[in-house]
């Protein structure tokens, strides 16, 4: 997921589970204390998980490479009965599960690792490297929690395949790759998926972040905002060093036009809308005496309103055309799209029967309504492409304590959030709160009892 958290805004703050702080909490639920018509996970099943979260972590792939990950997926969902179809938009698989008649349920996780080296310092931390997008060697790492999403999915898939007499209806998983990049999403829909595979009733997803661990967030509408990615190239004329006179200087060019970008935001957007303006990569040259001939910029957009996203759009165009004007470049900026993410919109009516299920399973003190967050997702795709409601919902991944302990300090925004190199998600509660999460939402529609009750 492209990251810039913001969940709480105004709104009620999620509160932290108890927790002794010299002890590693695992939250349990008595399915029929509260009248689950699912199951949660056993015991047994959280242990073999946790092996598949640890190896999936350390060994991390970058967008559409996800080759390893996607097999592991494909060969568990063979091995509980799902008929899987692999390579779906590059290295996507999606498993079904008929029961009967009944709803078509899609339950989605993406992937995808970063090109990021960690330090997290885990015992199953990643040192795996690889080639990116941009034919760059990088260190890779799972800095999202996308490997917790693959076992979440693999959790629920296993648990439902286990106990088909409480539900009736499809279940469709769908393992994307390619999420960080925008791809994913696009490249499955593109391979024909909504021909190919049965048409959803709803599609649901769910995403770690640094909320308390064990607790869920969720709002109807606006979800997350709309992401936008540009690569531009600033042309100048090289020369020597000592011989700047010789020269137009795209350093100097590029520097000025970051330090200007930085008033799109804060001089032409209102502060009643939002938005953020990031440059993440500024790269020019080899040598300390050699002046180059152009400069590389990658910057990052998110936007919540589409006349927000169009006015800074331009602003960013007209800001860095004017630059290169100003110091007399030798022709225009070169503009290229990297990515674009629509915003994530959850339907009003399914979200609440979702948050239904979900609180009737962990407790109100548990769901709580957040604020929309400026990360942004391509999930939203597989509804828009069926037309079917869609459900996006958040689980905490901090330990409790240490959430805890921030949140009286005043300090939150020191936390690791994701894509940080120092972000993984505690590993207990967030693996069965994930995997119940799913169990929930998914019963909400396939099981009966929890249908008739919403």
């Amino acid at each position: 997921m492209l990251f810039a958290p913001d969940l709480h805004g105004d709104r009620q703050k999620l509160s932290p589970i108890e927790t002794e702080a010299s002890k590693e909490t695992v939250m349990t639920t008595d399915a029929s204390a509260v009248g689950h018509v699912l199951p949660g996970p056993s015991d047994d099943l959280l242990a073999k998980l946790e092996g598949i979260y640890r190896d999936i972590h350390a060994n991390p792939e970058l967008s559409m490479q996800e080759h390893r990950t996607s097999g592991i997926a494909a060969a568990w969902l063979r091995e509980r009965g799902y008929d899987v179809t692999e390579g779906v938009g590059g290295t996507g698989v999606v498993g079904l599960l008929r029961n009967g008649d009944g709803p078509t349920v899609l339950l989605r996780a993406d992937m995808d690792a970063l090109p990021i080296k960690e330090s997290t310092g885990l015992p199953y931390a990643s040192d795996r490297t690889g080639t990116d997008r941009f034919g760059q060697a990088t260190s890779i790492a799972h800095s999202c929690g996308h490997d917790m999403h693959v076992t979440w999915l693999m959790g629920a898939t296993r648990v439902m395949a286990e106990n088909r007499t409480d539900w009736r209806g499809t279940v469709m998983a769908v393992f994307q790759p390619g999420e960080e990049t925008g791809q994913g999403a696009r490249a499955m829909i593109e391979d024909g998926m909504v021909k190919r595979f049965p048409k959803p009733d709803v599609t649901l997803g769910q995403h770690v972040m640094p909320l308390s661990a064990g607790q869920i967030g969720w709002r109807t509408g606006t979800m997350l905002s709309a992401g936008d990615s540009w690569e531009v190239t600033l042309f100048g004329r090289g020369a020597h060093g000592s011989m700047p006179q010789k020269s137009i200087d795209p350093v100097v060019m590029a520097a000025s036009a970051v330090m200007r970008l930085q008033t799109v935001v804060s001089r032409e957007v209102a502060m009643t809308d939002s938005a953020v303006v990031t440059v993440g990569t500024m790269s020019a040259g080899m040598n300390e005496n050699v002046i180059p001939d152009r400069a590389l910029l990658r910057l990052n957009v998110r936007t919540f309103k589409d006349g927000v996203r169009t006015r800074v759009l331009a602003a960013i165009k007209r800001i860095l055309k004017a630059e290169a004007e100003a110091s007399g470049a030798p022709k225009p900026p070169e503009f290229s799209v990297l990515s674009e993410f629509p915003l994530t919109r959850n339907d009003d009516a399914a979200t609440r029967k979702t948050v239904a299920a979900l609180e009737r399973w962990f407790g109100t003190d548990r769901v709580t309504e957040i604020a929309p967050a400026t990360a942004s997702e391509d999930f939203g795709r597989f509804g828009a492409a069926w037309d079917v409601p869609a459900v996006f919902w958040v689980i905490g991944g901090i330990d409790p304590a240490t959430y805890a302990n921030a949140e009286e300090a005043g300090k939150l925004d020191e936390l690791p959030a994701n894509h940080a190199p120092d972000f993984a998600p505690v590993i207990h509660p967030t693996l069965r709160t994930g995997v119940e999460a799913m169990l929930a939402a998914a019963g909400a529609w396939i099981c009966p009892a929890a249908a008739s009750s919403v």
